[in-house]
C-alpha cells in the first residue's frame, strides 16, 4: 500500500535553518513574494522573489510547522510580521557561502492569480545549492 506523504519541505527549511546557524552562518530564506498568502513586505520584492535574513539576530519568534514559516523582523526599522506558506519557499541558504539547497518549484501552484507575474523560471542560483524533489 503507498501511502501519501506531506511535503518534506518544512522539515528541510527546519533542519538546515539550524544547520547554517550551528555552523555560525546567516541563513537567507529565498521566497516566490507572488505566490497567495505571502505576508512580506512589498518594497523589498525584487522580480517577484524576496531573500529575508532568517538568523536569530535578525528575527524573532521564528517558527516553521506544515502550513508557512512565520517570524517578526525589522524592515526599515519597523518590526514586521512576516508569513511565508511552504509552497512559496524556494529555497534557504547560507550568505557566508551559499551552502544550503533549492526546492523543486514543481509543488507550486501553476496559476499564481490575476495581477501576479510569474516568477523568473530558474531561481538566483549559488552554485553549491542542490535542487530535491
Amino acid at each position: 500500500m503507498s501511502q501519501d506523504m506531506t511535503s518534506s519541505r518544512p522539515y528541510m527549511v527546519r533542519a538546515l535553518h539550524e544547520w547554517i546557524i550551528d555552523n555560525q552562518c546567516t541563513p537567507y530564506l529565498l521566497v516566490n513574494a507572488l505566490a497567495d498568502d505571502v505576508d512580506v513586505p512589498r518594497q523589498f520584492v525584487k522580480d517577484g522573489q524576496i531573500v529575508l535574513n532568517v538568523s536569530p539576530s535578525a528575527v524573532i519568534n521564528f517558527h516553521v510547522d506544515t502550513d508557512g514559516v512565520s517570524f517578526n523582523g525589522r524592515f526599515g526599522g519597523i518590526p514586521t510580521d512576516v508569513y511565508v506558506p511552504v509552497s512559496a519557499v524556494m529555497g534557504i541558504y547560507a550568505r557566508e557561502n551559499g551552502q544550503g539547497m533549492v526546492f523543486d518549484q514543481d509543488e507550486m501552484p501553476d496559476d499564481p492569480g490575476p495581477g501576479h507575474e510569474p516568477p523568473p523560471a530558474d531561481p538566483p542560483l549559488r552554485p553549491s545549492l542542490k535542487i530535491v524533489k
